[in-house]
């Protein structure tokens, strides 16, 4: 497969064979249908896809166990680079297939996230600041140790796994007119858009401090953006994924800038109104509907993916 071809054709085929190979795996991950004024919102249908309910806490799962069970893993294991989600989701499946992982986080990734990847028996090296600085360091170990590196979105078999979620919610809501999902590194909107393709409205929503695909489709090209804010463990690459860049350029209609506020205040409505306890990057996507960022349109039926679950906002201990 030449270069080009492996960075834009994902085909629909493609994610449904994946599925097929990872479904005994993962959670079909149930949908919710609410209407909008139950959040204060415009009345319109909404639905939302409760992937943070997915082994580890997100979607992330879906495209590690998809690496897993696609490619030759060599005898001395894998390494993944995370912000937290992915590293856990390696973990997880790592230890799911009997295979060894090394995990490396920045220091910016929540502890609640550190102490899930551990709990796996993933090997855990804490260092940088950021997820670029992590990924620099797995680079370095994968061409040491031999290992094989699982990139967290710019990664063929991670992009055909995270499309499973929209073969899974067409199936589950049909009707569906927008689709409204966070963006980060790009690998959960890159592999929807290659299942929808153009039959849906595709939006994607960006921290402020983090907005790497609005920063790429300004350039014409994935570039650096700035990495940080509330959800700089989850949507804050530095910049978005070659593979997705071009299936975004082609399908994804807009994108939207959250700020951290914002992402807080959809925390609290999801939590206050239907007790999902959502990390910031998981409720991100929300964050769009609760500021009126996203405005829909008269009876436009709205779809909502909450995708991360992995936060330690709720104590219930007090």
């Amino acid at each position: 497969m030449d270069e080009a071809q492996n960075h834009l054709e994902i085909a629909r085929d493609e994610i449904r064979q994946t599925y097929g190979r990872i479904a005994s795996h993962v959670r079909r991950t149930p949908v919710i249908s609410v209407n909008g004024a139950e959040f204060g919102l415009e009345p319109n249908p909404l639905i939302l896809k409760l992937e943070l309910l997915q082994h580890t806490g997100s979607f992330k799962a879906r495209g590690a166990i998809a690496n897993l069970l696609l490619r030759d893993i060599p005898k001395a294991g894998v390494v993944a680079a995370s912000g937290g989600n992915h590293g856990v989701a390696v973990a997880f499946a790592a230890k799911k297939f009997n295979v060894p992982a090394r995990i490396y986080v920045p220091t910016v990734a929540s502890k609640t996230k550190m102490e899930r990847i551990r709990s796996y028996g993933a090997e855990l090296v804490v260092g940088g600041d950021r997820y670029a600085d992590a990924h620099a360091e797995s680079q370095k170990w994968a061409a040491q140790s031999g290992t094989m590196a699982i990139h967290a979105y710019d990664q063929r078999e991670t992009l055909l796994g995270q499309g499973t979620v929209g073969l899974e919610l067409e199936g589950q809501a049909p009707e569906l007119d927008t689709l409204i999902i966070a963006v980060g590194g790009g690998g959960l909107i890159g592999g929807i858009a290659a299942w929808y393709e153009d039959k849906i409205r595709i939006v994607g929503v960006e921290p402020e401090k983090a907005p790497t695909l609005t920063r790429a489709l300004e350039a014409g090209r994935p570039v650096d953006a700035e990495a940080g804010g509330i959800a700089a463990d989850s949507l804050a690459p530095r910049r978005v994924g070659e593979m997705m860049f071009p299936l975004a350029k082609k399908y994804v209609e807009r994108v939207l800038l959250v700020t951290d506020d914002e992402i807080r205040c959809a925390q609290q409505l999801l939590w206050k109104e239907m007790r999902i306890a959502a990390e910031p990057g998981g409720a991100a996507a929300f964050a769009a509907l609760e500021s009126n960022k996203y405005r829909p349109g008269k009876d436009e039926r709205v779809g909502v993916l909450i995708c991360g679950a992995n936060t330690d906002a709720v104590d219930f201990a007090k």
